[in-house]
């Protein structure tokens, strides 16, 4: 046990604080003629405003944003400028947190390089002393020697951006601006191109309002599902409404969360909502989104008082298992498998099909939590982390940590089940050698992952991980040991009788029988009275030669 960190208590993950529905808008010719329009001047309007908040860097303050709205507003309006630097703010953010998290990154690699440069080569680890591998050969440490200057230059370069409060922000996507120069390699023609182009770049987003009508001025969306907007000034000539609004033939349905939706908006509660058009499928698409109210997080012992699944995620599957209140598991085993290769979204499907499942299982146990690790792979996804073990590199490169928690938190939130995370020390060495072996049988055969996800139980539910053990034998006590799964050796009292239960313990003891069966006073043990007792010892009875 030296040398191992103490793990953290888990936690119960808070609900998701929004939503978000998408639906698909089918537009007549004239109808898409006129949104394209609307997207094209209003995406303009917003790469023109992200140029000058990219010069203001970060002294920009509530002045110059106020003046940043007031010179869009003249060629949209007041509510569409409000849409366009906000977004174009929270999009500088974003671009900035990402730079502060590459430095991080980068700071890591130089540390690490270093510190292995630093070994001579073919030098092997030593954790006790905290000492890194060294390079296998001469040729591997020439290498990381090169990638350690790159590294160098990369930082004084971000160094210097993050100085002036310089980023670097493409609208549209920075893979989609690259593939212009090939075109060839994605296969695309540049009329392609240029309509994804347009399409990326477009902006038809609209905050909500609460207390406006249908909780939105500028894209407005009635209970009955007619959609209509408010032109931008330099296009109100397109109108076919009064007021400057364009009102559309296509019809609003939301297939999921419609009742929620329509609540909200019969109610005037704001609702922001977002157009925009697939160019590879030639579809539009109606993004609707709105918080929800912030829901109390119950305490773990609340959660998981009626026992839990147990979930270890894997690269090909989740292993769960249901754990009772005490730790014990209950039935069989249950895996959920997955497929992680192909593009992002046949991932994406993958787990909320891998997810759905899960939920269904716990709500047929009759369960409300489930217990996950608290993963993420961002410190480790680094080819020093596993040197020249590629395969497992990739394999936790494209682990969605990540995703997968945020999925199952909102899927989760929606059966009205609780997700509790517990840090992921050992647990798959642990359950292995405590639990793998007495959980198989000769008709079930327990895998590693199925025995983590028992060990994983039983921390969210505050057990140890470790089973109870047999008493040592009570004749070598001294040469046995004590029962340290059971309490720690410093503990005082240890060595007493375990609290009797009301009532007989087996029918051939009466009531009230057997208190002080386990009493040890008597004996010299540490910790108890008869060791720091003053003992008086009777003199020996006198022989015959005293007598006299």
């Amino acid at each position: 046990m030296r040398g191992l960190r103490k793990p953290t208590p888990p936690y119960v993950v808070p609900g998701p604080a929004g939503t978000a529905v998408r639906t698909r808008l089918r537009l007549s010719s004239s109808d898409a003629t006129v949104l394209a329009e609307v997207g094209v001047l209003l995406g303009s309007l917003a790469s023109r405003d992200l140029s000058a908040r990219c010069r203001q860097g970060p002294d920009s303050d509530a002045a110059s944003w106020a003046a940043r709205k007031r010179e869009l507003s003249g060629a949209s309006s007041a509510r569409w400028a409000g849409s366009i630097t906000k977004s174009t703010n929270d999009q500088w953010a974003l671009a900035r947190r990402g730079q502060a998290a590459e430095l991080a990154w980068l700071r890591r690699e130089i540390t690490r390089l270093q510190a292995r440069l630093a070994r001579p080569v073919g030098a092997k680890a030593d954790r006790r002393h905290g000492l890194v591998r060294g390079c296998a050969t001469r040729s591997e440490w020439h290498a990381k020697s090169r990638r350690l200057h790159a590294l160098e230059v990369r930082v004084a370069s971000l160094e210097r951006d993050w100085t002036a409060g310089r980023v670097h922000v493409v609208r549209g996507g920075k893979r989609l601006a690259h593939q212009r120069h090939h075109l060839k390699e994605v296969a695309l023609s540049h009329e392609a191109w240029r309509e994804r182009w347009r399409a990326a770049r477009a902006f038809l987003a609209a905050d909500g309002e609460t207390g406006k009508r249908y909780g939105n001025e500028t894209i407005r969306v009635s209970d009955a599902g007619q959609l209509s907007i408010r032109l931008p000034a330099a296009l109100s000539h397109l109108s076919n409404a009064p007021h400057g609004r364009y009102v559309l033939e296509a019809k609003v349905v939301f297939a999921h969360r419609h009742a929620e939706w329509q609540d909200r908006v019969a109610a005037n509660r704001a609702v922001a909502y977002r157009i925009h058009f697939d160019a590879r499928r030639g579809r539009w698409y109606l993004t609707a989104s709105w918080q929800r109210l912030a829901v109390p997080v119950l305490p773990t012992a609340v959660a998981v008082a009626g026992g839990l699944v147990a979930l270890d995620m894997n690269d090909d599957h989740l292993a769960a298992w249901r754990l009772d209140a005490h730790g014990n598991p209950v039935g069989e085993p249950k895996r959920f498998s997955y497929d992680l290769s192909g593009s992002a979204s046949h991932r994406d499907a993958q787990i909320r099909h891998a997810l759905t499942r899960l939920l269904h299982h716990a709500r047929r146990t009759g369960v409300r939590a489930v217990a996950i690790e608290d993963l993420d792979f961002t410190d480790s996804r680094t080819r020093e982390s596993f040197g020249r073990n590629t395969s497992f590199r990739r394999v936790v490169s494209r682990f969605p940590t990540a995703r997968l928690r945020a999925r199952l938190v909102s899927m989760a939130a929606e059966q009205g089940i609780t997700v509790v995370a517990v840090d992921p020390a050992y647990t798959s060495r642990w359950g292995a050698r405590h639990w793998q072996r007495p959980l198989t049988t000769p008709t079930r055969r327990t895998t590693r992952h199925d025995a983590a996800a028992v060990a994983i139980g039983r921390r969210a539910l505050g057990h140890p991980i470790r089973r109870r053990t047999a008493p040592p034998p009570h004749d070598r006590r001294d040469r046995a040991g004590h029962r340290t799964v059971q309490a720690e050796p410093d503990a005082r009292g240890r060595e007493g009788p375990r609290p009797r239960a009301a009532g007989p313990r087996t029918r051939s003891v009466s009531p009230g029988r057997g208190e002080k069966a386990g009493d040890q006073r008597v004996q010299h043990h540490s910790g108890h009275a008869a060791e720091h007792a003053s003992w008086w010892r009777e003199p020996p009875p006198l022989g015959p030669q005293e007598y006299g």
